[in-house]
This record gives structure tokens, sequence and C-alpha cells, in this order.
């Protein structure tokens, strides 16, 4: 697997959505790059050194037969993010809204129905 620039795969992930707006599902991953952080022995070597060490973030989509990767690191990610978000609103229109229960009414049958049975007894 090939990790792409960030706005090569941010095209190619339009691209992705764009096909399969009719059929099909797009899975994005986003983890942590374990690659880049190397061993917990060079991890603490470099604290005690006091360097600081350069987190990355490695983000995947696939629509089950192509998969495209790229690795976002601390100073791209804000831009990064903006552009990935962007992205999600404008293509996630097939998305179904959910149906909410009006809540006056609800509350008000829970009401009725718990009056009925809390009657005490008198005698």
């Amino acid at each position: 697997m090939v990790l792409l620039q960030l706005d090569t795969f941010l095209n190619e992930l339009t691209s992705m959505f764009e096909k399969s707006t009719e059929k099909g599902s797009i899975w994005v991953t986003l983890k942590q790059d374990v690659a880049s952080l190397k061993s917990k022995a060079q991890r603490n070597k470099m604290r005690t050194v006091g360097s600081s060490i350069k987190y990355r973030c490695l983000v995947r989509a696939t629509d089950g037969k192509k998969t495209i990767s790229t690795s976002v690191g601390t100073k791209d990610h804000q831009r990064f993010q903006a552009s990935y978000a962007t992205i999600l609103k404008a293509h996630m229109t097939a998305l179904k809204k959910r149906e909410r229960k009006d809540k006056k009414k609800a509350v008000g049958t829970d009401n009725k129905e718990g009056d009925l049975k809390k009657k005490p007894n008198k005698a």
C-alpha cells in the first residue's frame, strides 16, 4: 500500500465518494502511525535526550476494491481536518434522517400510564 500526499488523498477520497453515491460504501479509518514511532526503547531514549516525539496519524479509505492511505503530521492536521470535514459534509447526503419522537407526547403518555398503576388503595 502506497502512502499518498494529503491533497492527492483528498482528491481520491472525493472521487471514491462520487462513485459510490448510488450504491456502495466507503470505510475510512484513522489511527496512530506506529511505524513512525519506532521501538519503545528508542522513544524512551528520545524523551531522556529531550527531543520531542513527532506523532503522526495514518488515514485509510477503502471501497472494498481500492484502498488509499496517507500519513498526517501535526503541522498539517488542522488543514487536513478542515478539508476532510468539508468532503464528508458534501457527500453524506444519502444518509436517512432519524425519526424522533415528540418529547411532549412521550412524556405525557408515560405520566398517564404511571398514574394509573400507582394509585394507592384507601382502606
